[in-house]
């Protein structure tokens, strides 16, 4: 390293933002906070929309599917962009995209247009996450970055959980295109803040100023290959159960897509470094076992909490009969539980190895899956609540270490390429949970029925006996064995043999979810062992935010 070299390194130890840090951090996290709420928040007014436009749910259902494919195709090339226009300037164009798209949104006058305008709403959303987790560490110190990642967590992990019952609300109470609307003068609040407070720092600079030198070179073969690899994985992870994955040929070709393009990406990057030029992917980021390893965490975060926030309200509306206003309560004491957690965590994280946390995370989480399994048809509302609650004190301590252990021994230049490639495998990882809860719950309840429904027949004691003591409780209380079989109650023979049908319905789906939660429980108390490899971890000291 020459003289020069070692300057510019002192320089950007040294250096630290003019603004306070913790104005930058809720400044950068209100935007992120609005961009996760969207990517849920619109679920539960799909029935509205399509009823306004004309169209069928099925159709309306491309309202986020869109928007998840748009996002999922810039979280990874977030970081390359920047370094052509800056973090910042990128960071605010991100913010105008989101703002003026959801006011589109809003005023969409057709299903068309309002499915184009997620779209950019999408390529918006998909900046902000990754620009402001990069922000973050830049501007905080190793020992305060646990603290600054409590609040980006606040938002990723409680945004989720509020969405659908933010949704519902407006919705009931206004009118869908509100939920477009209120993301208007919030991005205009983020602009100003953003444009007086925030700052690229000197390697961000240097990285612009190299690329106006150069010109402008971008890498449209592997933007084009990243487009098509994991554009396609998320449309077959959301449309793959509704289309019978490979009994459809759309979705088998998309599949087939995914794999050859995100297969040649990586030949084209490793191509690409091999020649030292600007990959769009930094692959090389895989080498260190503190990045890859939480990259699999933070899928596996992504898949239990997108997963199970589906799979909560899912089950206690279609099985307890819960409205959408009681389903959204029962899990919204977790969100609170999350929100009172993470800036103890945030302490605790410089101060302890956060290995240790992530492993009592996961411990946690494997223990309310137990717990879960325990559900029934008769399990009260605050029996489901506590539980929930107990999953959120697990997943509190999970977001945070991940992150931090993510950017150790990661150079400061190299920041925008970890939190993009963090948050597409959360997002990633929240797609393939919400796609494996859909799927498993059609199969395994289709297997339950069908070794259930084999009892069912007249042949069966018990079932001729539960059949006649219905019929007498249809035919208004008397004894309807002594009728027979097929005696003059025989009216009442098919609302018997209904409920019963209507209870195997029930149970079969009660216990395809309980393998769905076995299959999580397992799933998550597997991720202990992979977090003591990343080997041990010293808690960061000093106050210079350097990497």
């Amino acid at each position: 390293m020459d003289e020069f070299e070692a300057a510019q390194l002192a320089a950007d130890r040294a250096w630290k933002p003019r603004a306070n840090q913790w104005a930058i951090a809720i400044t950068v996290t209100l935007a992120t906070f609005m961009e996760v709420l969207d990517s849920s928040i619109a679920n539960v007014a799909l029935p509205h929309i399509a009823g306004s436009l004309g169209a069928s749910e099925d159709e309306a259902t491309w309202v986020l599917t869109s928007y998840l494919v748009s996002n999922a195709i810039i979280l990874p090339a977030s970081a390359y962009l920047t370094t052509f226009i800056g973090r910042k300037k990128f960071y605010m164009i991100c913010v105008v995209l989101f703002g003026i798209s959801s006011m589109l949104c809003g005023l969409a006058p057709s299903l068309g247009m309002l499915i184009f305008c997620r779209v950019l709403q999408g390529a918006g959303g998909g900046g902000l996450a990754p620009s402001e987790q990069a922000i973050l560490a830049d501007t905080f110190s190793p020992k305060q970055r646990g603290q600054a990642f409590a609040l980006y967590g606040l938002a990723v992990v409680c945004a989720p959980a509020i969405g659908p019952t933010l949704g519902g609300w407006i919705t009931d109470n206004y009118n869908w295109r509100w939920i477009f609307f209120i993301n208007v003068p919030v991005a205009l609040v983020s602009l100003y803040l953003t444009n007086r407070l925030v700052e690229d720092p000197p390697h961000i600079k240097r990285e612009v100023a190299k690329s106006a030198r150069e010109g402008l070179k971008l890498d449209y073969f592997g933007f084009g290959l990243l487009a098509s690899g994991f554009g396609s994985l998320e449309f077959v992870l959301d449309k793959g159960q509704e289309d019978d994955w490979f009994g459809s040929r759309v979705i088998t070709f998309f599949i087939v897509l995914c794999v050859v393009s995100l297969v040649t990406l990586i030949v084209w990057e490793l191509y690409e470094l091999k020649a030292k030029k600007r990959p769009i992917l930094n692959l090389t980021l895989f080498k260190r076992k503190t990045f890859a390893i939480p990259f699999v965490l933070m899928f596996v975060l992504g898949f239990a909490l997108y997963g199970t926030t589906v799979l909560i309200p899912q089950l206690v509306q279609l099985l307890l009969g819960y409205t959408a206003e009681l389903a959204g309560l029962v899990i919204s004491p977790g969100a609170i539980c999350i929100m009172l957690m993470m800036p103890v965590v945030g302490i605790l994280v410089g101060k302890v190895d956060p290995r240790y946390l992530i492993c009592y995370g996961f411990t946690m989480l494997a223990i309310s899956m137990v717990a879960m399994h325990t559900f029934s048809l008769g399990s009260s509302f605050s029996y489901i609540m506590w539980v929930r609650v107990l999953q959120a004190s697990g997943l509190a301590f999970l977001f945070i270490p991940i992150n931090t252990i993510s950017y150790i021994g990661v150079p400061r230049e190299q920041s925008n390429d970890v939190s993009g490639l963090t948050n597409l495998a959360r997002n990633i990882g929240g797609s393939t949970g919400t796609a494996f809860v859909a799927t498993m719950l059609t199969r395994r309840q289709q297997v339950h029925e069908a070794a259930m429904v084999r009892n069912l027949t007249p042949g069966n004691e018990a079932f001729r006996d539960q059949v006649n003591q219905l019929k007498g409780f249809f035919y208004g209380g008397g004894n309807g064995a002594a009728s027979g079989f097929g005696g003059k109650t025989s009216g009442n023979l098919q609302a018997a043999q209904a409920f019963l049908y209507n209870q195997l319905h029930r149970q079969s789906a009660m216990l395809a979810y309980m393998d769905i939660i076995a299959v999580f429980a397992v799933f998550c108390a597997c991720m202990i062992p992979l977090v003591l490899a990343i080997g041990r971890i010293r808690p960061p000291s000093g106050d210079a935010p350097a990497h």
